[in-house]
This record gives C-alpha cells, sequence and structure tokens, in this order.
C-alpha cells in the first residue's frame, strides 16, 4: 500500500513537472525582444516580385500568395503591396549590395511583410525617396541598415521590427541603423521592435518627426537625432544600449514619457544625453540603471521637469551648461546624485532628493532648509576609485558632513521636497518585462521545491 502511494506521488511530481517546464519554456520564449520570424534560406524556389509589380496598374493592391520571392524590387508607380500576415518572405541575396525595396513613387504601401536583406552589403533593406509612404507590419532582417530615407516627407513608420541578421556577430558600430532618415521631415515612427544593429533611430536634419512608443534595445544610441528642431520624442522605451537617447543640436524638441534604463556597461553611457540643445522640454521620463542619468552639455534654455532618476551612477551631470530650469525631479538611490562643471544659472528648485533630510516648519512639502549637492565622496573617488568600497559606509558619511570646502559653489536646490511629488516620473513606469521576469523567477524556485521533494521521496 504504502509503494502504491509513494509511486502516485511520484507520477503526479513527474506530470508537474512536465507542465511546469512547459510553462517555463514559454514564459522564455515570450521574453525574446523581438521574435524569430521564418528565414528564407535560397532563392532556387523563390518567386522573382519584380514582374508581378510591373505588371501591376498605378493603384492596385497587391496581395502576395505565402511563400518566397526574390528580389531586388524597384517600385515606381503608387501600389500596395501586402504580404499576407508575414506569411510572404522577400529574399535579396544579389551580389552587388542592392537595396532589397527601393520605393521611388509618392503613397506606396508595403506591410506585412518578411524583408531579408542577406547579401553582404551595408545597403539598406527597404529605402525610400518619395513622400507619404507607410511601412507597416514589416519583420526586416538585415545585414546592412533596416529602413532608410532619403529626402522622403510625411512617411508613416509602424508597427516594424528590425534586427540585425546575426545578433551576435560583428560589433555594434559595424552594423547600419535601424531606420535611417535625413532631410525627411514629418514623418512618424511609431511602435517599432530594434534590436542588435548600430543605432535603434537616427534622424539627421529631419525636423517635425514623431518618435513615439518604439522599443530599442543592444544599440549604440537607441535614438540619436540631431538638428530635428520641432521634433517628439516621446513613450519609447531603451534598454541595454550604451545610451538611451542622444538629442544634440536642436531646439523646441519635446523628451517625454520615456524609460531608458540600464544604460551601463560602456564608461560613456548614459540615460539621455542633451548636447547643443535649445528651448526643450525634458520631462516626465524614468532613468533607471544608468551609468549617467541624465547628461546635459552646452545646453541652455531647457526645461527639466517631472523627471524619476533612479538607481544611476551619477543621476545628472552637468557640463558647461547655463539657464537650465530644473524642478519637480525625483533622484532616487543614485550613488552621486548630481555634478557640475563649469555650469552656472541653472535654476534648481522644488526637487526631490531621498539622502536630503529636510524641515519643513511651515508643513508645506517643501524644506525650510537648501540641498547642497556635497562633492566630496565624488571628488575622492577620482583620485582612488577604491574608496567606492565605502560608499554610505559610517565614516564616509561622517567626512562628508565634515567637509565644506567652497560650499558656496555647490550645486544646491534651494527649495527641495519632502516626499517625490506626485506629478513625477514614478517607479512603476521603470516595470516594463518585469512581470514575465517575476514569473520565471516562481517558476524556478516551484521547480526547485518539487525536486527537492521529488528527490526526498526517492530516498524513502
Amino acid at each position: 500500500m504504502f509503494i502504491n502511494k509513494r509511486n502516485h506521488l511520484l507520477s503526479v511530481i513527474k506530470v508537474l513537472l512536465l507542465m511546469m517546464a512547459g510553462l517555463l519554456f514559454i514564459s522564455l520564449y515570450h521574453c525574446s525582444t523581438i521574435s524569430a520570424e521564418t528565414t528564407a534560406e535560397t532563392t532556387a524556389d523563390a518567386i522573382p516580385l519584380q514582374p508581378i509589380i510591373d505588371a501591376a496598374r498605378s493603384g492596385e493592391v497587391i496581395m502576395l500568395a505565402p511563400g518566397t520571392y526574390s528580389g531586388p524590387v524597384h517600385i515606381d508607380k503608387r501600389l500596395t503591396i501586402n504580404g499576407n500576415n508575414n506569411r510572404a518572405t522577400l529574399l535579396n541575396t544579389s551580389a552587388e549590395g542592392q537595396i532589397a525595396v527601393l520605393i521611388r513613387a509618392d503613397g506606396i504601401q508595403l506591410t506585412n511583410m518578411n524583408i531579408q536583406q542577406n547579401n553582404d552589403g551595408e545597403s539598406a533593406a527597404v529605402q525610400v525617396e518619395a513622400d507619404r509612404v507607410t511601412l507597416s507590419g514589416l519583420a526586416v532582417h538585415t545585414t546592412g541598415f533596416g529602413i532608410v530615407l532619403r529626402e522622403a516627407n510625411s512617411g508613416v513608420i509602424t508597427k516594424n521590427k528590425i534586427r540585425w541578421f546575426i545578433p551576435k556577430g560583428a560589433a555594434s558600430g559595424t552594423r547600419g541603423n535601424g531606420i535611417d532618415l535625413y532631410n525627411s521631415h514629418g514623418t512618424e515612427i511609431k511602435e517599432n521592435k530594434i534590436a542588435y544593429l548600430r543605432d535603434g533611430i537616427y534622424l539627421e536634419n529631419s525636423r517635425n518627426t514623431v518618435v513615439d512608443q518604439n522599443e530599442l534595445s543592444y544599440l549604440r544610441y537607441g535614438v540619436h537625432c540631431m538638428y530635428i528642431n520641432g521634433s517628439k520624442i516621446i513613450n519609447n522605451v531603451g534598454e541595454y544600449n550604451i545610451t538611451g537617447a542622444m538629442v544634440m543640436g536642436v531646439t523646441d524638441v519635446v523628451v517625454s514619457g520615456n524609460s531608458f534604463r540600464k544604460q551601463s556597461q560602456n564608461v560613456h553611457s548614459q540615460g539621455i544625453l542633451l548636447y547643443d540643445v535649445r528651448t526643450s522640454s525634458i520631462v516626465n521620463n524614468v532613468v533607471e540603471g544608468n551609468r549617467v542619468g541624465i547628461y546635459i552639455q552646452q545646453s541652455s534654455n531647457n526645461i527639466l521637469q517631472n523627471n524619476l532618476v533612479l538607481r544611476n551612477y551619477i543621476g545628472i551631470q552637468f557640463e558647461d551648461a547655463e539657464g537650465n530650469r530644473f524642478q519637480r525631479n525625483g533622484f532616487v538611490a543614485n550613488v552621486i546624485e548630481a555634478q557640475a562643471t563649469g555650469s552656472r544659472d541653472n535654476e534648481m528648485n522644488g526637487n526631490y532628493w531621498d539622502s536630503f533630510e529636510g524641515l519643513d516648519l511651515t508643513g508645506d512639502g517643501v524644506s525650510d532648509l537648501p540641498y547642497a549637492i556635497n562633492p566630496f565622496y565624488q571628488q575622492l573617488i577620482s583620485k582612488n576609485a577604491a574608496y567606492q568600497l565605502f560608499f554610505q559606509s559610517p565614516g564616509m558619511t561622517f567626512l562628508s558632513d565634515m567637509y565644506t570646502n567652497g560650499k558656496s559653489q555647490w550645486s544646491t536646490d534651494t527649495a527641495p521636497l519632502m516626499q517625490l511629488a506626485a506629478g513625477a516620473a514614478t517607479e512603476g513606469q521603470t516595470g516594463d518585462g518585469q512581470g514575465t521576469v517575476m514569473v520565471v523567477g516562481w517558476l524556478l524556485l516551484f521547480l526547485s521545491v518539487i525536486s527537492i521533494i521529488y528527490m526526498g521521496v526517492l530516498r524513502i
């Protein structure tokens, strides 16, 4: 009787182990940044796509049958080409390094197709040289660039998945960019997923562009933009890049609602880097776990407000930055909260600093004492990095409190908040993807417990 019960228990445990292993596999599968698409290995049985395009009349809709088609192709009339829910794949292996899809007519729509640019060149999978072109639902694998726009205005690039052909091959600096615009104004770039390329989204001289809700990972710069006056970089997520967003040479740009996390593997890593930025708004962003949260260089007259600067090595760093207004931001668990070199006339007030113990006699939520950012620890470790081991130790805290040299020159918040502002970006914004990680963690714990029980029963 005992043996039967034991065998029954063993059977139940085996079933549970198989079920949990299946769930674990499913969870890990969905953790992938960009799901793998069906790949075409050869052009031997591929259908030439150019004759199909040539035979169509302007304004027609081409619904491709499932299968593999060969490129490259040129589209010079207004067509809608649909890849049948990504069951159609365009494969370009031309030895000359040609562009897989070259678009030269206004109003073209290319949707729901797999495009594999695999010709050992640096050319683009899709290059647009016309206005009002829509690229949507494409799954792009490329050995060069992903989507390139040249003097192409009012385009829509949405819900595409773009990655380098062999993720762990050459260094990121030798790859092309995911989405690359030059002199292309009024473009909407929305809900794309880009990984393992050089820069995720590169914009140059492309005004009034909207970069919204994109997922950018394992890149040099998630967003890299220059001379894009009047543009918006909003609600994007960047992780494991060298820099989340590099914004330079711009005026009247909005950087808002973004989450840039874990840009820390390079000595020059930053969540948000602002260089030569004027009269722009950097608001409601989360920068977490980066080497530098926000880096501001040679920039002036900007508003930095309601940002959450969380668990970075340096929270915010000013270099030759003047006249910026910095308020109602939250600083939580940064090693060095702020650093300033050659910067002056920056208005810093109404921010929350978790290391500051203020005094609020009036009960208005604002400290009656200013918060001067003590540079003692920063200066000490710059001379001897080994002292980082004593971060927040009682001795280090005591020495910092005793240090007052040049206090009038320290960066000072004149009215620090006693609590994190309700309007600031919240730590909850950093939780993207953590739910899946938590599920996987619990599954692993459960499997460990079941394994221990199983091994114990075997010894009975």
